[in-house]
């Protein structure tokens, strides 16, 4: 960070570093809530189009922003949601942005015609971008003990896990029993709550900024890049890479993060500190959650389709076939945080990726007369326990050795990957799916075998892809431990305030 930036807390009683504080798990349980809220409104909406359809009269393009505008806002603008907590305040950052999020549930919920529902839709995404790398970051300042701290962000990052998976059956129960417009308007009641809660649970923290303005270049290429590539993967889901409409928004956001790399270099006061990439440990952990997120996002749709095409699945029933994935991710999620102090960070990410690879080979295996309890269930416990396995050691190692004047853009950065990640698991996974299958019909092959053929390579593919981020992890990464005698409270004399490292060790 510049200099002369240090962090600043309006009224924390007990700050870290001063103290441990008697409201962080309780703090801890209603962010966690609101990021659960999140997540889930990504796909909640999912199994409601046809009925948004029918009382909206929508094409399908415009069914199809209902759900990309979301993503769309969410991942590009994360970045910037993420310095703006930093700079002004994380509490304050992340009651504007659920303010937001509730306003656009309203008008989403009142939706009179596409157009209405689509830029409400988007505004979503821009209250989600808000709000959630503050939230993030307050729940990494409010556990000062590392042992805490470890399974705070273990419990976080598996409830985002848990939501993806219980988005369609949160959606497909109130669709079926209610109008698909509650589907919106129950989050009304969860930010209120929130908005009151919050003040009395979580102290105001942001770095003093004596003079620093906000870097609107570097703001302005980030999210431009990160939209653009964002759009740019959403539309490789429908069309041939080789399309303009995906050519030109990739090319056109890597030129602008290029762009924005050569701006930030020379920035006095930068949006993005270049020197917040050169930690080799928290690159290897931003790699695995973007693995982990393409593998998760396309094994979600992949096996969707399959239950629903091949099997005859109600989207219904196809969403209550995914709770055994929560369920898997809810215990190795608990299994993590104890196997963290013991084993250290690196061996449990790597057991946690080589795991999850042997679901998706499972899963593979499938074919036309599969049933859901012998050829679909047990791939999805076996998915869900490791990837709950990897998933707090991933999210701890992304922010290992992050400063509190930073804690909002590294979990900016964290919820960037998983985003990206998952555009890539909808796009990738899913075109290839849908090519080796259009190849296979050209072969002869029955609708149902090719399409089966088809999603079958996909899965095994993003079993590789798990199974080379573990030797990534193995080769590259720290071997990083808990250490219970650290408190995260810098020295006086530190320049920089360091927020709670674990302790490597070679």
């Amino acid at each position: 960070m510049s200099t002369g930036t240090t962090p600043r807390r309006d009224d924390a009683p007990s700050a870290p570093g001063e103290g441990t504080d008697p409201r962080r798990w309780r703090a801890l349980a209603l962010l966690g809530f609101v990021q659960f809220m999140f997540v889930i409104d990504m796909t909640v909406v999912n199994v409601a189009l046809p009925r948004i359809q029918d009382d909206l009269g929508m094409s399908r393009a415009g069914l199809a922003w209902v759900v990309n505008g979301y993503v769309l806002m969410a991942g590009g603008l994360l970045l910037f949601g993420g310095r703006l907590a930093d700079l002004f305040g994380r509490r304050r950052i992340f009651m504007t942005g659920v303010v937001i999020f509730a306003v656009a549930s309203v008008t989403s919920g009142a939706a009179v015609n596409s157009e209405m529902l689509i830029f409400s839709r988007f505004l979503q995404g821009v209250g989600e971008a808000i709000a959630a790398p503050a939230a993030l970051g307050m729940v990494f300042l409010l556990f000062s003990e590392p042992a805490d701290r470890v399974k705070a962000v273990g419990i976080w990052g598996g409830l985002s896990g848990i939501a993806g998976t219980l988005g369609p059956v949160v959606g497909g129960l109130i669709a079926n029993d209610t109008s698909w417009r509650w589907i919106f308007y129950i989050n009304v009641p969860v930010t209120i709550f929130a908005l009151i809660m919050v003040p009395r649970l979580v102290s105001e923290t942001r770095m003093e900024r004596r003079g620093q303005r906000l870097d609107f270049t570097g703001m302005l290429t980030a999210t431009g890049g990160l939209v653009a590539i964002v759009y740019g993967l959403l539309q490789a889901a429908e069309r041939s890479w080789g399309a303009w409409q995906v050519l030109v928004p990739l090319l056109g956001g890597v030129a602008l993060l290029g762009l924005m790399v050569l701006i930030e270099a020379r920035a006095s006061a930068p949006l993005i500190p270049l020197r917040f990439f050169a930690n080799r440990t928290r690159a290897v952990g931003y790699l695995v959650g973007l693995a982990l997120s393409c593998a998760f996002f396309g094994f979600t749709f992949l096996v969707t389709l399959f239950e629903q095409q091949v099997l005859g699945y109600s989207p219904l029933k196809g969403g209550l076939s995914f709770i055994p994935v929560g369920l898997g991710i809810a215990f190795g999620v608990g299994l993590s945080t104890g196997m963290i102090p013991k084993l250290g960070v690196k061996p449990v990410i790597i057991i946690g990726l080589i795991g999850a690879s042997a679901g998706l080979i499972y899963t593979s295996m499938i074919d036309v007369d599969a049933t859901y309890t012998a050829s679909i269930m047990p791939g999805m416990i076996v998915l869900g326990l490791f990837f709950g396995l990897a998933m707090p050691g991933t999210a701890n190692t992304a922010l290992w050795k992050v400063t509190t004047q930073d804690t909002g853009l590294a979990s900016a950065m964290q919820n960037v990957m998983q985003q990206v990640g998952g555009a890539l698991g909808l796009s990738v996974l899913v075109a290839l799916a849908l090519r080796f299958g259009n190849s296979q019909l050209g072969e002869g092959a029955a609708p149902a075998v090719a399409a089966t053929e088809g999603y079958a390579l996909s899965l095994r593919i993003a079993a590789g892809v798990l199974l080379v981020c573990a030797v990534v992890v193995l080769l590259a990464l720290e071997r990083i431990t808990v250490s219970p005698e650290l408190t995260g409270a810098p020295r006086k004399s530190e320049p920089e305030q360091v927020a709670g490292d674990p302790t490597p060790t070679h």
